[in-house]
Formats: structure tokens, C-alpha cells, sequence
């Protein structure tokens, strides 16, 4: 069972619904955590009887809201490892990271946008961590400015951060933004609506999550959705 963390304060929970649907598509078993403050996934994703902590399906998914840690995730399911092929961890506090056991995560995203919060508060959730760690970079903006990305290298430097060389963009587009609201209140997962660089974007994190699978599948996949 792989452990896949996405970290930062930019609203993720879209973003890893729609990969975590790619994944399923092509035959891996997934489940999603959302870890954050506001819990996003407890209003957008449909369940018949919410409660303090839960585990629901939706569209072939499973999408778990409300535990405090990975051990007590273990308890309500079971058997959490032979259940699920990928885990995908939705994290905006170290306290999350440190008590979902992101250390040992197979790997680490970090999604943010470039206005104020997003960046600064993202960045201080790594600035707490004690043990240096490799993560990606996932940026969200209208154009792909090198600036930015050097800003930011700027403000992780004394943290114990290592970057992977490459970097995913996704395109901050109203449009992209309109077929994200619609899929919410449908409640269904469309991606043919999004543009070619968003869904270009998803298809590379889905591959890199699951590379054990073929480029074709990931094609057919996107084709289908």
C-alpha cells in the first residue's frame, strides 16, 4: 500500500478526487484522507449518514473524513493495507503530517498558488518539520513564471526541504474553476470539461503515483472521463 501525501493550504481536495478517480479507473483500489481543518471533502462528496468520523464511497472511491490520526483510521477499518493499493492524504498541519505518518509516505506533494496565504501558510506547515524530506512541487498560477517558483525556493531555503527538479503546473483558469463547481453540484467527477492543461497536469501525478501501469491505460482512462 503506497502513501501519498499532499501537502499545503490551497484548496486540494478537487485536485486529488480527480486523481484518485484516474487511479481507479485504471484498476488500482484507493482510498482518500481528508486531514484538514475545514474538512472540504465532508461537504462537496455525498454520504447518506455523516458522523464525527466516517468512511464513504463515491464513485469508486473511498473517502475518509474526520480521524485524528492514521491508527485510529486502522481501528474503524480493520484491515487498512490489504484494503486499498494507494492511500492518497489530503494535509494542511504538521500535526496531520506527523500523526498520518507522512515521514514514510512513498511520496510528498507540495500545492499551493501564489497569493499570500496559500504560499505563506504552506510554507510555515513544512517550516515545523524536523526531518529533512523530498517533496514535489505542485503550482497552481495563470502563467508559469520562473519568478515565482525562486521566491519560493527562497522562503523553504533554511527549512529542511530537498525539491524534486521537476515541478507540475496546473493552469489558474476561471474555466477550469467553473467545471470544478459544476462537478460539485452534480456530484459527479467529469474531467472532459477541464482544459487540455489541467488534465495533462493530472495525467502526469496519476502516472507518477501508479508507474507500474501503462501509458495507454492512463490515456484511456482520461478518454473516459
Amino acid at each position: 500500500m503506497k502513501k501519498i501525501g499532499f501537502i499545503g493550504a490551497f484548496e486540494k481536495t478537487d485536485l486529488i478526487i480527480y486523481i484518485a478517480k484516474i487511479l481507479t479507473e485504471i484498476g488500482k483500489r484507493v482510498l482518500m484522507i481528508d486531514t484538514t481543518i475545514l474538512q472540504k471533502a465532508r461537504y462537496i462528496i455525498p454520504c447518506i449518514a455523516p458522523t464525527k468520523f466516517y468512511v464513504t464511497e463515491y464513485e469508486k472511491i473511498d473517502v475518509a473524513v474526520g480521524f485524528e490520526d492514521l491508527e485510529s483510521l486502522k481501528l474503524y477499518l480493520e484491515d487498512l493495507e490489504s484494503n486499498y493499493d494507494i492511500i492518497l492524504i489530503d494535509i494542511d498541519s504538521y500535526e496531520a503530517f506527523d500523526k498520518f505518518q507522512l515521514m514514510n509516505a512513498e511520496k510528498l506533494y507540495f500545492v499551493t498558488a501564489f497569493d499570500s496565504f496559500s504560499l505563506k501558510k504552506g510554507i510555515e506547515i513544512i517550516g515545523t518539520m524536523r526531518e529533512k524530506v523530498k517533496m514535489k512541487k505542485v503550482l497552481f498560477e495563470r502563467e508559469i513564471i520562473e519568478d515565482n517558483n525562486q521566491y519560493l525556493n527562497l522562503l523553504s531555503l533554511t527549512y529542511p526541504i530537498e525539491w524534486d527538479k521537476k515541478i507540475t503546473y496546473f493552469p489558474y483558469e476561471q474555466g477550469d474553476f467553473t467545471a470544478i463547481i459544476e462537478n460539485q453540484r452534480v456530484t459527479k467527477i467529469k474531467l472532459r470539461n477541464l482544459s487540455e492543461q489541467y488534465r495533462d497536469s493530472l495525467f502526469v501525478l496519476a502516472q507518477e503515483i501508479a508507474p507500474d501501469k501503462k501509458t495507454s491505460e492512463f490515456k484511456r482512462a482520461l478518454k473516459n472521463l
